[in-house]
């Protein structure tokens, strides 16, 4: 995979980091204080800091950790699941944010244990034929790190066991619009179970969709052109 190049660290990005947060909340993709995201900014990674209400989270109170040591102990204190961010930055330099939430759907399969399976065309968005389950472990821990990225190493997304979800993006806005997908995908899932089965397609037919996806979206429009 080509590394990303980190986001800047400047007022801009964090506030985006923020509104971030607040999106999902007032989506109803989280409640409360959560969830958490982080972005890749120079050697480091910023993320959002442990306990703090997102509607009175200033830019200046996100947290800078290291990318390949634990944080300073004497600095503000990080998102207590600030491991598996570090650890999905390090497997992942590819996408250079990482966003976690509770939504409800998704959360209902996690405490079900179940993945999702290619039963829309828009698991492919995800990097696969299936939303997959990382193992469950204590929120914070090694083990739970480990998990997480093993498992989103060709994958943009997960559901965690017991837990919730986790999305990757290549910016904020990509990484927004995936926990939503994410989240729909669930919603079709657990609906499509009452009363019957969903279909599922094939690895041949989710192939073609993300072979499709490369060339969707508008056009580049080159210079001199109308």
């Amino acid at each position: 995979m080509t590394p990303a190049a980190p986001l800047p660290d400047t007022t801009a990005t964090r506030q985006a980091l923020i509104d971030a947060c607040l999106w999902m909340n007032a989506r109803g993709l989280n409640q409360g204080t959560s969830g958490n995201i982080s972005a890749r900014v120079g050697d480091g990674l910023l993320i959002t800091p442990s306990g703090v209400p997102y509607e009175a989270l200033k830019p200046e109170e996100l947290v800078t950790i290291p990318l390949d040591a634990p944080p300073d102990s004497g600095g503000p204190k990080p998102s207590s699941e600030w491991p598996f961010h570090q650890g999905l930055h390090r497997a992942r330099p590819d996408m250079p944010v990482v966003l976690h939430a509770h939504p409800p759907y998704c959360s209902i399969l996690a405490v079900q244990r179940r993945k999702i399976p290619a039963c829309h065309y828009m698991i492919a968005a995800f990097g696969g034929n299936d939303i997959p389950l990382a193992d469950y472990a204590l929120f914070g821990s090694p083990e739970l790190c480990a998990n997480m990225a093993r498992i989103m190493q060709d994958r943009h997304g997960c559901l965690m066991a017991n837990h919730g979800a986790t999305v990757l993006g290549e910016t904020v806005e990509k990484a927004r619009w995936r926990l939503e997908e994410l989240e729909t995908l669930a919603r079709t899932y657990l609906f499509s179970s009452i009363g019957g089965a969903p279909h599922i397609l094939s690895d041949d037919e989710i192939a073609d969709v993300a072979l499709a996806f490369e060339s969707y979206g508008p056009r580049a429009v080159s210079d001199g052109e109308t």
